[in-house]
């Protein structure tokens, strides 16, 4: 048996292992803080859940978050609409599933090393604003911007915009994400580039790992639109209108 999937590894081992697995045992409700050193199949006993259904729950858990961080999508051979597309469904969803998550660790964390660690003050107040800016930078995407560039890519000719050139909205929303980049900034140093102490426990570490992971994806995420989506779009607004100005005989 793969070592990484032993029954007998406790409960503890198997998040120092990979952090993000703290998401599979807390929607099972199993304790890996204060119950961590017990045993996987002990632990599974007390819930009454399947050790071999919990067994390979991880490995899917383990494979998916592989997968993730390959990132093995390249934005720039997707049109704009499936690229938005791929936005929404893949980073837009993972922040909203991972909102609530982090916003529990950062200030149970808080509450419980703050006096041992007063920068998890700094942190739990950027990553506040982190999750509100964003909250609200995603809907203007998803019911302003992102429409816009469908319609752009789908109508042929100009579009006469209520905000005037495409443009402006993907200015305002480049502006957003350099917010979002200080904030992050903040968590990294405020974290010692998402470096636990040793003395961590491992609700700390996964809120650590969390946090990277936040990280990792925020920058994809940001890459994706700063770098491909936004000046494509106003590319093709800028041919389009081009295009209506000269047309062909």
């Amino acid at each position: 048996m793969d070592a990484h999937y032993d029954p007998q590894t406790t409960v503890g081992q198997l998040v120092a292992e990979r952090p993000d697995r703290s998401r599979i045992f807390e929607t099972l409700k199993i304790d890996y803080c204060c119950g961590g050193k017990k045993p996987l199949a002990e632990a599974c006993l007390k819930r009454g859940l399947d050790i071999d259904a919990v067994l390979e729950t991880l490995r899917q858990a383990d494979a998916q978050a592989d997968q993730i961080n390959a990132d093995s999508v390249d934005p720039d051979t997707l049109s704009l609409t499936d690229l938005a597309d791929h936005i929404e469904q893949t980073h837009h969803a993972y922040l909203r599933a991972e909102f609530p998550r982090l916003d529990k660790m950062t200030d149970k964390v808080l509450q419980v090393h703050g006096k041992a660690e007063p920068r998890l003050a700094t942190v739990r107040q950027a990553y506040c604003d982190l999750r509100d800016e964003l909250t609200s930078h995603m809907r203007k995407e998803e019911e302003i911007l992102f429409p816009m560039i469908r319609q752009l890519e789908q109508t042929e000719g100009p579009i006469a915009f209520h905000c005037g050139s495409i443009a402006n909205p993907i200015h305002q929303m480049e502006f957003e994400h350099e917010h979002a980049g200080n904030a992050l900034a903040t968590i990294r140093t405020a974290t010692d580039d998402f470096q636990p102490p040793q003395w961590a426990c491992n609700t700390y570490r996964a809120m650590i790992d969390g946090l990277a992971q936040l990280e990792r994806d925020l920058h994809l995420h940001i890459h994706k639109e700063n770098n491909v989506l936004f000046p494509k779009a106003i590319k093709l607004e800028h041919e389009t209108l081009t295009a209506s100005d000269h047309p062909k005989d």
